[in-house]
């Protein structure tokens, strides 16, 4: 009877701890953590004067901003962090505020740095971190979401001597500065104008700018005392040159403005005129127009017309050249842009294009790949925002074994590969518009499909559209292949060669875009501002892709997302 009990009891507790057994399956919410301001002591604008705010993407969860340079960044107060939660989860409410965690390897005192969100400071807390590097902050909610923040310092620093030849070289890092100046310059009696090492608020001891000539025959060392109070010991080495510096003019033109820039003879200001070159009058640029140091200048001539040809020379003391030309680009626009033409495949009904019958194609979808297990999800619709013509119906589905999203992209649909997508991206273009706009709805839908274990976690977020214009500037070997057809971009989705889009592609001259992730269901008018990385490189081709689904690419997303797109405009300003 004894064995008998022993043997039931562990049958007993078994079967209480069976009855007791919490379910596996309780909704734990996902919840985002955002930073959504985020300032610090000096902050500023780029150019290193005025206000500046930060630069937050919370797409790769990164902070950028300026400082000028009366801060020591390696002591950097932070005076402001916002931060936000976002509950992906709509049966789960969460009610919990985020926990701030900042690298200690850079807090100067870490047991006081604020675990949560503040406006300012107590005076009890530290906020003073070392920002000479990127800085890292974890938010953690229900899940840890890393930070990185960036802070760059703008120390602004000049020299300009008597008779100098060129732009002095400074070297921030070695703390190193050569001059060049004209063969017949005497280096014992050198008249100095500027001399910031330190910045606009560092001092330099001794300072030449205070005496009516200094002493550069041997190299020179001075004690610069930075804005922020570090000394820094400095060389300086003043050289004569052979080199005659002459007037140049070179011009980088766009569509309705070209930026004209060259060097001069120090000491000089430059006299820039232009007109059209079927017209007599000459046009000055207004002196305040022109950026000027002691052997160079800058000046953005805008309210041209495009594709006109126009003259223009430059003065500068003595020296001057000769008249010379530059042609404006054409302003062009995106063919089809109301997406009122399309067409049905000959062979296959399901399959509709975004073309009109017989024309060359301009835009394209991914119907093509939709269409070999089920029907084409990217389609023309009534639904209008100007009540006449069609519009681009683009919709998240799941068809028979996988999800796709609704798109369209210039370009061309090269392949399917087995359930997976070969693109061309890109048309030919040269141009520089400054904005797209165009007319949108949307409808999200809860991101229900996941095509990829690294986006597992957005499952039972809600989904986002993304609309984005990016133009290109492909050189002769810059362009990627595929069965001898040439694109700036060949896309892949499957896994094992997934090759995707990248803004951060050197080849990029300019880009913009939306993400939505909130229902926008009366049409509405957006605007894509272009940022354009620099004035050196002329736009070959350009490339604007819309898709109901943000991570389409990843074959994740809601099922039922639904973008409507209309109406879309290139300016020129």
């Amino acid at each position: 009877m004894i064995k008998a009990l022993h043997k039931l009891i562990p049958l007993v507790i078994t079967a209480c701890f069976a009855a007791c057994e919490v379910p596996n399956d309780i909704p734990y919410p996902i919840v985002e953590g955002r930073i959504t301001a985020f300032e610090v002591e000096g902050q500023c604008g780029a150019s290193g004067k005025g206000e500046g705010s930060a630069t937050i993407d919370k797409d790769t969860r990164t902070v950028s901003l300026y400082v000028c340079d009366t801060v020591d960044v390696k002591r950097l107060k932070v005076n402001r962090i916002e931060l936000k939660s976002e509950t992906k989860n709509p049966d789960v409410d969460y009610k919990d505020e985020i926990a701030l965690l900042p690298d200690s390897a850079v807090c100067l005192d870490f047991a006081r740095f604020p675990r949560k969100g503040f406006n300012a400071p107590g005076s009890h807390q530290d906020t003073r971190m070392d920002f000479s590097q990127k800085v890292k902050f974890t938010l953690t909610t229900y899940q840890d979401y890393e930070w990185t923040v960036n802070v760059e310092q703008v120390v602004n620093r000049e020299v300009e001597v008597e008779n100098q030849v060129g732009n002095a070289v400074i070297d921030p890092i070695t703390h190193n500065v050569v001059v060049y100046v004209k063969k017949d310059q005497s280096l014992k009696r050198l008249k100095v104008s500027k001399f910031s090492l330190g910045g606009e608020h560092g001092k330099v001891s001794p300072d030449p700018t205070t005496q009516e000539t200094f002493n550069f025959y041997d190299v020179r060392q001075f004690l610069v005392t930075t804005g922020w109070g570090e000394e820094q010991s400095w060389r300086v080495m003043v050289c004569h040159t052979e080199t005659a510096v002459e007037t140049t003019a070179q011009a980088f033109t766009r569509t309705v403005n070209a930026i004209v820039s060259g060097e001069k003879p120090n000491g000089t200001t430059p006299l820039i005129e232009y007109k059209k070159e079927s017209e007599q009058t000459w046009l000055s640029v207004p002196l305040e127009d022109i950026q000027q140091t002691a052997t160079a200048y800058t000046a953005d001539i805008k309210g041209l017309q495009p594709a006109t040809t126009y003259q223009y020379r430059v003065t500068a003391g003595k020296s001057s050249v000769e008249t010379q030309t530059f042609t404006t680009t054409e302003m062009l626009q995106l063919e089809n842009t109301s997406f009122d033409d399309w067409c049905t495949d000959a062979k296959n009904p399901k399959l509709l294009y975004p073309w009109a019958e017989g024309a060359t194609p301009y835009w394209e979808t991914g119907n093509k790949g939709a269409t070999t297990v089920g029907s084409s999800n990217s389609t023309p619709t009534d639904d209008t925002s100007t009540g006449h013509g069609k519009a681009a119906h683009l919709e998240s589905k799941y068809i028979v074994i996988k999800f796709a999203a609704g798109n369209i992209f210039t370009g061309s649909y090269l392949r399917t590969d087995g359930t997976n997508g070969i693109l061309g991206f890109g048309r030919p273009f040269k141009a520089f518009p400054s904005k797209l706009t165009f007319d949108y709805k949307y409808r999200t839908s809860i991101i229900n499909k996941v095509g990829d274990e690294a986006l597992r976690y957005m499952e039972g977020r809600p989904d986002s559209c993304q609309i984005y214009i990016t133009l290109w500037h492909i050189g002769e070997n810059d362009y990627e292949e595929y069965n001898g057809e040439k694109f700036p971009l060949i896309i892949r989705t499957r896994p094992s060669e997934r090759h995707l889009f990248s803004p951060n592609d050197k080849r990029v001259v300019a880009y913009a875009q939306l993400t939505q992730g909130n229902d926008v269901n009366e049409w509405t008018s957006h605007t894509l501002e272009l940022k354009y990385k620099d004035n050196t490189r002329i736009p070959t081709h350009i490339q604007v892709v819309a898709s109901s689904s943000k991570y389409g690419d990843y074959f994740t997303g809601g099922v039922g997302s639904l973008l409507v797109l209309d109406n879309l405009k290139l300016h020129y300003e």
